[in-house]
């Protein structure tokens, strides 16, 4: 994976390890909500793809066109303003010749995840709607950084900020009640931001957080090791070391600009401005955030609706 060469003085390290007592508590959750964490045999199949470095278009391309529902919702994707490529694109096959196999493979995975996102209104502040708004304009916004950034990375970034709140979604489908716990207990303050730190209700409630439950799932999906770990970091991508932690730096900042637009899910997000240690690290200048928010500020109500 291509990174930053920026260099920072901020302490690096490796990935910490999970502690044994919530490795135990992110498998047993995973294991009571085995609906979701099977993913679809299509899926699966894509997944495999990404990962072979032997996969060509015409594999890709056969794949997909088993499913017609996927194909739509691909094909809505490739011809949305959000690409913005001449004339309407009518093929898989010809949506991978203007994108690339790369492109196409992360944009079906996503699509197919889609459906995972479903149930209604859980407390009055959150329902599985705005989790799924959110992260798709953080998929956007971490697509636009790594353009930005020229790091050719941005099809994987518009995957890891799609899935980086996953975890999520396990906590809602293991044991409803805590999470409804934890969002009751979040609360908003006086200017709408939350009041209370929502990872440290998490570790309290559910003894994990929502980082290492989406860790955990993309590993039993066998995602690449580049996605578990912005599902574990996208919080506190400066505990990853340096050549670790572009990914997971990217989401991050994508994360506090979809809170600021108020897109959707926030309650994990109280401080909207971004470490200067993780814009630092990037080589992503205060500037640049900006005109990623105004470009983003006006589509932010169709790109929730992208790949449904």
């Amino acid at each position: 994976m291509s990174v930053a060469t920026a260099q920072t003085t901020s302490k690096t390290t490796s990935t910490t390890p999970t502690a044994p007592a919530t490795e135990a508590v992110v498998s047993e959750a995973i294991r009571e909500i085995s609906h979701i964490a099977t993913l679809p045999e299509i899926t699966m199949k894509i997944v495999e793809l990404v990962e072979s470095p032997k996969s060509t278009a015409q594999d890709l391309n056969k794949v997909i066109s088993t499913d017609p529902a996927l194909c739509a919702r691909i094909l809505k994707v490739v011809n949305s303003s959000f690409y913005g490529l001449p004339g309407q694109i009518a093929s898989i096959n010809r949506a991978i010749v203007m994108l690339g196999l790369n492109a196409v493979k992360n944009i079906a995975i996503a699509a197919s995840l889609a459906k995972l996102f479903r149930g209604g209104e859980l407390t009055p502040t959150f329902s599985a709607k705005d989790l799924w708004t959110h992260s798709n304009v953080v998929a956007a916004a971490s697509k636009m950084i790594a353009n930005t950034l020229k790091l050719g990375l941005a099809d994987e970034a518009f995957l890891a900020g799609l899935i980086h709140d996953i975890g999520v979604m396990v906590e809602m489908q293991a044991d409803r009640s805590k999470l409804i716990q934890v969002l009751n207990d979040v609360g908003p303050d006086a200017s709408g931001a939350p009041a209370n730190d929502f990872l440290t209700l998490e570790l309290a409630n559910f003894g994990a957080t929502h980082q290492d439950f989406g860790a955990g799932l993309c590993e039993k999906w066998k995602f690449p090791k580049s996605l578990s770990t912005v599902t574990g970091f996208h919080h506190r991508p400066m505990e990853l070391a340096f050549e670790q932690r572009t990914l997971s730096a990217i989401v991050y900042v994508a994360d506090r600009i979809a809170a600021e637009l108020g897109a959707g899910f926030r309650a994990d997000i109280r401080d909207l401005a971004p470490d200067p240690a993780v814009l630092e690290s990037l080589r992503l200048t205060a500037e640049q955030v900006q005109v990623i928010k105004n470009q983003l500020a006006a589509d932010v109500n169709s790109l929730g609706n992208l790949l449904e």
